[in-house]
């Protein structure tokens, strides 16, 4: 039994599915009508860069999107491989996103369209700089939030992914996430500043909410073909209207992968198929289970070796 999953932001890289958009006149054409929705080549910017520019949050969401929906489209049409006989899809925080269109639940330009806007809303509630996030490594949950408790009156820092075991990343003001460094350090538990431009998945994030809220509240949502896991719950969504609030306060929320992972193992899924660029997720879901089988899908011999445990 098998689930497919789809990656966030940060696998992205200049000249990522360039093999696959020269071959494929599939993947071409969804390049092309990704350029027209938008109003400006996005294409270009996924083919050819600069890195700074695809490295912008309202562009990276939509381009890690794009590549993603042009491999599932791909290994489905061309190769007839039917991803959908999953049992489940996930996506990452925006992978979310893939993950609904890929199942059939959002269009492919209203997700593009929505992803614009989030990427534009969430990387402006915070001024650049005065957020930003940090990542744990080697260390526990409850150890994490034990620390962020215990300091409240000294800084306000919020756990924004869950990821694996052994890999949480923190959200914050930058002063805030300074201290909590800090004490890190101090417990010799090990932590890195990421490159990011603002606190993602916590409060600081209310702009961001109230633009979504509008904007999700328009658009137009079909029965899924598959089962979708939420970020917010790490559970099955149970209908469109739940959907909907769960992708406005996934905003704000934790997001609770190690905890999505696990559920969907305990429902009987034994392999995972990553589709998207990297290899990010395969990589996290070997920290939670090493006997789980994970492949990540982002070239024409990876598509290729797809083997469907069904």
């Amino acid at each position: 039994m098998f689930s497919v999953i789809f990656p966030g932001q940060g696998s992205q890289l200049v000249g990522m599915g360039k093999d696959l958009h020269d071959k494929y006149s599939l993947v071409q054409n969804l390049f092309k009508e990704a350029d027209i929705t938008l109003g400006f080549s996005l294409s270009n910017l996924i083919l050819n860069g600069p890195k700074e520019e695809l490295d912008l949050t309202e562009n990276t969401q939509p381009a890690i999107f794009l590549l993603s929906y042009s491999i599932f489209k791909l290994a489905k049409d061309e190769f007839g491989i039917d991803l959908n006989k999953a049992k489940f899809f996930a996506g990452h925080s925006l992978g979310e996103y893939s993950a609904l269109a890929s199942a059939g639940a959002l269009s492919f330009s209203d997700s593009l369209k929505i992803l614009k806007i989030r990427g534009k809303a969430m990387q402006s509630s915070v001024p650049k700089g005065l957020g930003g996030m940090v990542a744990v490594l080697g260390s526990e949950i409850k150890v994490i939030e034990n620390i962020i408790k215990e300091n409240k009156d000294k800084y306000e820092c919020f756990i924004a992914n869950d990821n694996s075991d052994g890999q949480i990343v923190l959200s914050g003001k930058t002063l805030d996430l300074d201290q909590i460094m800090i004490d890190l350090k101090s417990k010799n538990i090990k932590n890195i500043k990421l490159p990011v431009s603002a606190p993602f998945h916590c409060k600081l994030m209310n702009k961001a909410t109230t633009v979504m809220s509008e904007e999700i509240s328009k658009l137009k949502f079909d029965e899924p073909r598959n089962r979708l896991i939420s970020n917010v719950t790490g559970k099955e969504i149970v209908n469109s209207e739940e959907l909907k609030n769960l992708l406005i306060k996934q905003i704000e929320s934790r997001v609770r992968w190690r905890e999505s992972v696990l559920f969907m193992i305990n429902k009987g899924v034994n392999q995972f198929i990553e589709i998207g660029p990297g290899k990010v997720l395969s990589g996290l879901i070997k920290r939670i289970d090493k006997n789980i089988k994970v492949s990540a899908i982002n070239t024409e011999e990876d598509i290729k070796l797809i083997n469907i445990n069904e």
